[in-house]
Order: structure tokens, then C-alpha cells, then sequence
């Protein structure tokens, strides 16, 4: 079985670490779509809530994309695999992603309440199931697979263990915890004092569900670690309970209406939480729950090092740009959204001049 060379350990953990801003970015935007039927009351905070990750989320999605064609470039092997085992949830997580764009650049386009009302399912279900497969998917990266000689032929069903379970349902508390963070950070009013109610709450549960899926996999075999270069299990146990303590600082912040501070807090914790899955997972890209002998390791699955110093190259010259042009992005649309006078409905999502105002 291949070792791991510096540049492929570099590349295993650049991919964690596009993983980690893509679920910071995208986590909120999940996260405002799944609350915004608990926190709206009429289709003006619908609107509002859509307008406040109107202006971000495609590009939040450009984080995805970038993951996945590092992954495609740096470690085909394990691209191939995880297509070929877990084909059927990867097109179901798709399938919730393009479900949720459509709807971004459709409710508007009909002036019916009951097309909005579709739309905005839309939304919410699009966010939710997409949300809750990504922390399925990681919570079995972190647990461990049955993998033979094939790979992971366990299929979508496979993936559906209680820890891996628990995992997800642990991501879609903490996601929607970040969205309701984020929407009392972008409204004022009523919507805003709606958005800390809920986000009270649901971080409460978002603690008590990533706490026990830390213990859950914890107290769970990995064979894997017994791989040369293997992270110590403790680097990734406190990276694990320093997320799940992060969550809970946010609570208290929210408690305090300390909303800036709240979503460095929940920022922070899925940030950690990225940190404890793939230092966990390291030196392999698909950890056997069998044994480590059937692991994929990150040497295995490489690419040539000549194309990983072409990707480093690459990446040096465009991630500053890239990562300067969204934080502009942001920094235009900073602030936050009033709902408008009686009579005057807010611009919808798609339209360029719309989500910006304050």
C-alpha cells in the first residue's frame, strides 16, 4: 500500500479545509432555510429571510464545487469510490441542492401566494435534506465504513447506522442553530427577536446532539489509527468537545443578544467540528470499520506529485483572489434588512438591487 507524501497530506487536509468554509458559509444558508418557517409570519419575513442569504448563497456553493474538484484532482481513487459506493446518496444530496437553487429564482416569478408557498417548501426541504446527508456522510467518515477489496459496496442504506444517524441529525441542528444566528445578525424587529427565540432553543438541542455523537464515536473502534501517521485519537476528541463547548458559549451570547459574538461561536464550532472529522480520518480518505488493512489511504488514492505541485501552484495564485472577491461581497452586504412599510412588499431574492438594503 502507497505512503503518504508531504504533498498528499497537504492536499488531504487543504480539501478538510474547503470542506470546513463550505459548511461555514453554506451552513447558515441551510440553516435560514429550514427556520424561516418557524420564525416568519406572513410572506414579507419569507422574503425577508430569503433576502438575507439572497446575495451569498451561489457563491457559498462555489465552496462545494471547489472541494469536490480538489477531490477529483488530488485523490481520484477516492472521487471514484465514494461515486461508485455511495452513488445514491450523493445524487440525493445533489438532487436537495438544485431543488433549493431553483427555488431562490423561482418564487418571484409568479405573483400567487400558493407558487410562493410551493416554492418556500421547496426551500426548506431542499436545505433540510442536504443538510442532514452531509452530517450523515461525515459522521460515517469519523465512525468508520466496512469496506472490502470493491470498496464500499454497502449502498445508501449502509450509511444509515444509528452514530451516523445521530451525526446527521446533530448537523441539522447545528446548521439551523448558525441560520438562526445569522438572520438575527441581517433583520430588525419582530423577525429578529423571533430569530434569537428559535436560535435559543436549537442550540440547546444542536449541543446535546453534536455532544453525543462525540461520545458515540468516541467510545467506537477505529481501526484505521492504528496507520502509520495517524493523528493521536485525542487531538480529534478535543477538537470534537471544544465544538460541542463552543456551541454552547453561542447559547449564552444569544441569551445576551451578543449576536456578532453568537455566530463566531457557532462558526466556530462547525469549524472544529471539520477539524476533529478529517484529523480523525487522516492518513485514510475512507477509514474500514473492518480493519486497517482495507482503509484507502491518502497515498493510495493521490495523484502524481507532479500534478499536486501544479495544483499548489494553482491554488496559491487564485485562492487570494477568490477569497478577497467574496469577502467584498459580503462586506457590501452588510446590512441588515428592515422590514418595508404597509403596503410595500421587498424586492425578491433574483433581483440584483434588492437584498442589499438596510
Amino acid at each position: 500500500m502507497a505512503t503518504f507524501t508531504g504533498l498528499s497530506a497537504l492536499w488531504f487536509a487543504l480539501i478538510g479545509l474547503l470542506w470546513a468554509g463550505y459548511f461555514f458559509l453554506e451552513g447558515f444558508d441551510f440553516g435560514v432555510g429550514m427556520v424561516s418557517p418557524l420564525v416568519s409570519r406572513d410572506d414579507t419575513d419569507r422574503r425577508l429571510c430569503l433576502n438575507a442569504i439572497g446575495p451569498v448563497w451561489d457563491g457559498n456553493e462555489v465552496w462545494l464545487l471547489v472541494a469536490g474538484g480538489a477531490t477529483f484532482a488530488a485523490f481520484p481513487l477516492w472521487y471514484a469510490l465514494l461515486f461508485q459506493g455511495a452513488y445514491m446518496a450523493l445524487f440525493l444530496a445533489l438532487l436537495a441542492l438544485i431543488v433549493r437553487g431553483v427555488s431562490f429564482e423561482f418564487r418571484g416569478r409568479i405573483d400567487s401566494p400558493g407558487w410562493r408557498r410551493t416554492w418556500d417548501i421547496a426551500n426548506f426541504a431542499g436545505s433540510l435534506v442536504a443538510a442532514l446527508i452531509w452530517g450523515v456522510a461525515f459522521t460515517n467518515f469519523v465512525h468508520g465504513l466496512p469496506v472490502s477489496k470493491a470498496g464500499y459496496t454497502g449502498g445508501l442504506i449502509g450509511l444509515l447506522n444509528p452514530p451516523a444517524l445521530v451525526g446527521g441529525l446533530a448537523a441539522l441542528a447545528v446548521f439551523a442553530f448558525h441560520g438562526s444566528v445569522f438572520l438575527s445578525l441581517k433583520t430588525t424587529g419582530g423577525l429578529m427577536e423571533r430569530a434569537r427565540s428559535a436560535a435559543r432553543l436549537i442550540g440547546t438541542a444542536a449541543a446535546v446532539l453534536l455532544g453525543a455523537t462525540v461520545a458515540w464515536v468516541a467510545v467506537s473502534p477505529r481501526p484505521w489509527q492504528a496507520l502509520s501517521g495517524a493523528v493521536p485519537g485525542a487531538v480529534p476528541l478535543l477538537l470534537g468537545v471544544l465544538a460541542v463547548a463552543a456551541l454552547g458559549v453561542a447559547v449564552l451570547f444569544v441569551v445576551r443578544k451578543r449576536d456578532g459574538l453568537a455566530f463566531a461561536g457557532t462558526g466556530a464550532a462547525i469549524l472544529m467540528a471539520m477539524g476533529a472529522v478529517f484529523a480523525s480520518m487522516f492518513p485514510a480518505v475512507i477509514p474500514a470499520s473492518n480493519g486497517a488493512a482495507f482503509s484507502l489511504t491518502a497515498g493510495a488514492a493521490a495523484s502524481h506529485p507532479y500534478t499536486l505541485v501544479v495544483m499548489t501552484i494553482v491554488a496559491g495564485i487564485f485562492t487570494p483572489l477568490v477569497l478577497a472577491y467574496q469577502g467584498w461581497t459580503y462586506w457590501v452586504f452588510r446590512r441588515r434588512l428592515q422590514r418595508p412599510s404597509a403596503g410595500v412588499a421587498p424586492p425578491a431574492p433574483s433581483e440584483p438591487s434588492l437584498a442589499g438594503g438596510g
